[in-house]
């Protein structure tokens, strides 16, 4: 045995010195190198033999180590001589060291050869500090040999349930899981190889007997070394760190809980997120219930004694599968976890705690577990938490531990429901955001038109998509206006900025729009006076008292303004006319298949003013489809506009909107969209242009003069048997001649008289004048004066618009039923 492999009472600390370690009966234990030099004597010849045969002459070392009396617990000294490993002999002074300080039964010695008496003082400091360090109960010490075998350790070294009493000469797979004790005896072997110091290793041990009761524990680790250099062991400490582990990584889990349930405002989404946290971190398996009320921002009742019919939202962990199973038909009514109001130290959010599921029965008794308790098998803990908040209860969080998972405690119940009292703030306040966003969406929803229209110049179909933006809807509209003599206006436009201030501006402005197209002006002049309205919104915005606005008057968020695009489609011509204010260019697929978008020259945004609008006419063929859109549709963060307009022409082509109906093709049009959230809304008209065939037209030129009126009525008859509508004969002859007589007597020069058969019989008079005919109450002494009015009662409806070269009246008949 080397010198300092002495393991149990007296680790040599200082090896330059001539010493000897004895037992009780005087036998040598250990032999320093300094010896081995001194004697020229090597430790293996002398270890284990008595230490007389170290003498010349035994008789006199008897005599030295029956030595004793007053001062002998300090140690005495003498000369002897000493058997030279040449065979000489040589005198030399020595000094014994009693090792048992009173506190040891054995008799152990320690024999100093040569030594100075500092060096002995020296030596009985360390022996004491050595002793006291291996009693202390803080942390675990241990000391393994070169096979890392185990040569001494404390009392606290592992107190945990499986550890032996003894473990001199054991291994840590000798009572420790087989993988735990190897990832320490990999880092140990390591330390022995390198001689770099473990510092701060953390690792779980498991005993063979509590394979669920794992401990965390930091180890430190140094090699022991001869001089020479060569690696005689390991030096441990172990300390336990378990609790600090647990309180550092629930307050790890919670940080990351509540991060999950900032992530969204969606209640579905903030469920989602916040069980893929506690499982597998917290719990093999977790699942979140919610009410279905909660779902559509609805709030479940507030008296605590009702039960609640909640259904599975979201589940995580390795038995997901078999939770979500059960999720259709998981509609029991349930308890809603709230205490009694009476209850004496109750609070709110009180959760439940059950373990030894394996060993309870599984009937129905007074000791069986609750149902929710044995949804996952082979669970053999479960708790659960309410989602109270503001004293209404709207869900719960139930958390299951199978196999060899340590089971829930109290300390784990306590977490769950402070995560749960978080997340209950969280889904209410998604739940709220619901309500709102619903309300807002459904406000929006009911200021647009219907998705779909059909008119004698085309078939339209649209798609709307709200943003996810958490700021709220946003302000985007499409319309599809009737217009005089079959023509139509398709509208397109997009508000700002979101929330109910751009929805309250969206229902503003497409009544405008709808007004000012009655008046049948022009796209550009059109723009230019919904322009102006918008600079006085914006003007009385600003304007704005401030105490009205804490009262809560609808105010701007951001930069006031709106994008607007403006056609006007003619079936007769097949042209059509449109100008923009801000908004992308329109595409228009043509019946061979080909995609181009509009070249056309957009003015600025509505609230700028100051600029004109330039107008673009553009033929289109019948079966065309025009594709008027917002930028939500081609601006989605993924590239630029350009890439955008490209990919929108490849789906419309890959939607087939030439030989689909419209209303179907739309929506493959948006699911093929980029995956993601909709960072603004998504608005998308489709238009396939129709023609007004020549069969159903007809024109005639007229003179100014009063008696071509008569026969501008025969013409007019003629037709209508022609076409078959008869029944129209009367109030047609008579709308003809007011409009007629009224422009050959105030207008002057030529008139132009048609007929148009479409879904109604429409009658138009155009001449020279820009004079617009108004229509008056005659007085009953007056004669005239009453031809308006007569047109007014005849028709469905009547107008008048101007035109480049005069102005036109115009009068609208219903069809006769077939």
């Amino acid at each position: 045995m080397r010198a300092t492999e002495s393991n149990q009472d007296y680790p040599f600390a200082v090896t330059n010195t001539a010493a000897a370690l004895l037992d009780g009966a005087g036998t040598v234990v250990s032999w320093t190198p300094a010896a081995e030099a001194l004697l020229e004597r090597r430790s293996a010849d002398v270890c284990g033999r008595p230490a007389r045969d170290l003498l010349a002459d035994a008789g006199s070392w008897e005599a030295v180590l029956s030595r004793g009396g007053q001062g002998a617990q300090q140690g005495w000294e003498g000369r002897a001589t000493l058997r030279h490993g040449s065979g000489r002999e040589l005198e030399i002074g020595f000094r014994v060291i009693p090792l048992d300080d009173g506190a040891r039964g054995d008799a152990a010695r320690c024999l100093v050869l040569g030594a100075p008496m500092e060096l002995v003082a020296r030596w009985r400091q360390d022996h004491a500090f050595t002793q006291e360090l291996f009693l202390q109960g803080r942390v675990g010490l241990a000391v393994f040999d070169a096979e890392l075998r185990l040569l001494r350790t404390n009392s606290h070294l592992l107190p945990y349930t499986g550890v032996p009493v003894d473990l001199n000469g054991r291994r840590l797979a000798d009572f420790l899981w087989a993988e735990d004790a190897r990832i320490i005896d990999e880092r140990l072997r390591e330390v022995m190889r390198s001689g770099i110091p473990l510092i701060g290793f953390n690792t779980t041990v498991r005993t063979l007997d509590d394979p669920r009761g794992g401990r965390v524990v930091t180890v430190q680790a140094f090699r022991l070394q001869e001089p020479d250099g060569h690696p005689m062991g390991v030096a441990t400490v172990f300390t336990d760190v378990t609790d600090h582990e647990r309180s550092r990584g629930r307050l790890d889990l919670l940080y990351r809980a509540t991060g999950a349930l900032g992530g969204s405002l969606s209640v579905l989404r903030t469920v989602e997120d916040l069980v893929k946290v506690l499982a597998p971190a917290f719990g093999d398996c977790a699942a979140a219930d919610l009410a279905e009320t909660v779902l559509t921002g609805g709030e479940p009742p507030a008296d605590g004694h009702l039960t609640l019919p909640l259904i599975r939202m979201a589940v995580a962990g390795a038995e997901a599968d078999v939770l979500r199973t059960g999720t259709a038909r998981f509609t029991a009514p349930l308890p809603a976890a709230v205490p009694e109001p009476a209850a004496s130290g109750a609070r709110e959010g009180r959760g439940e705690l059950v373990t030894g599921l394996g060993a309870r029965p599984a009937a129905p008794g007074n000791d069986a577990a609750p149902a929710w308790a044995t949804s996952v098998p082979g669970a053999h803990s479960a708790m659960t938490a309410p989602l109270c908040a503001r004293g209404i209860a709207f869900g719960r969080l139930t958390l299951w531990r199978t196999g060899d998972a340590p089971p829930l405690e109290e300390d784990d119940l306590a977490l769950l429901e402070e995560i749960a009292a978080r997340a209950a703030v969280a889904v209410d306040n998604a739940r709220r955001y619901t309500k709102e966003r619903r309300t807002a969406v459904g406000l929006q929803r009911s200021l647009l038109p219907p998705a779909t229209a059909e008119t004698p110049a085309l078939e339209a179909a649209s798609v709307y998509l709200p943003a996810d933006s958490d700021s709220g809807v946003g302000g985007d509209w499409f319309d599809v206006i009737p217009l005089s003599s079959a023509r139509v206006a398709l509208v397109v436009g997009d508000v700002a900025g979101h929330g109910l201030y751009a929805t309250a501006m969206m229902g503003r402005l497409r009544s405008a729009v709808r007004a000012m197209a009655d008046l049948e002006l022009e796209p550009e002049e059109l723009l230019a006076h919904v322009d102006d309205m918008v600079l006085q919104v914006v003007a009385e915005a600003e304007s704005e008292d401030p105490e009205d606005a804490d009262a809560g008057a609808l105010v701007p968020s951001g930069p006031a303004g709106a994008t607007c695009l403006y056609a006007v489609y003619d079936p007769v011509t097949r042209s059509c006319v449109m100008a923009s204010a801000g908004h992308p260019p329109p595409a228009v697929v043509g019946p061979d298949g080909t995609v181009e978008y509009v070249d056309l020259s957009p003015g600025p945004p509505l609230g700028v003013g100051g600029w004109p609008f330039e107008p673009v006419e553009r033929d289109l063929l019948p079966g065309s489809v025009l594709a008027l859109y917002t930028d939500g549709l081609i601006e989605r963060g993924e590239g630029d506009v350009d890439e955008g307009m490209r990919n929108l022409a490849d789906r419309l082509l890959r939607a087939d909107v030439l030989g689909r109906p419209l209303r179907q093709a739309r929506h493959d049009i948006v699911e093929g969209l980029p995956p993601g959230r909709l960072r603004d809304d998504v608005t998308l008209l489709l238009a396939r242009t129709r023609a007004v065939d020549a069969g159903s037209l007809a024109t005639w030129q007229l003179d100014p003069d009063p008696a071509i009126v008569g026969d501008a009525r025969h013409l007019v008859l003629d037709q209508l048997t022609t076409w078959n509508l008869d029944e129209l004969a009367f109030s047609t002859e008579l709308i003809v001649s007011e409009l007629v007589t009224n422009a050959i007597r105030h207008a002057g020069g030529p008139v132009r008289l048609r007929l148009i058969r479409a879904d109604t019989l429409t009658c138009e008079v155009s001449d020279s004048s820009n004079t617009q005919p108004r229509m008056r109450r005659a007085r009953s002494s007056e004669e005239g004066g009453r031809g308006l009015y007569i047109v007014a009662q005849l028709s469905h409806r009547w107008g008048s618009r101007y035109t480049a070269g005069g102005k036109t009246v115009w009068s609208e008949q219903h069809l006769p039923l077939a």
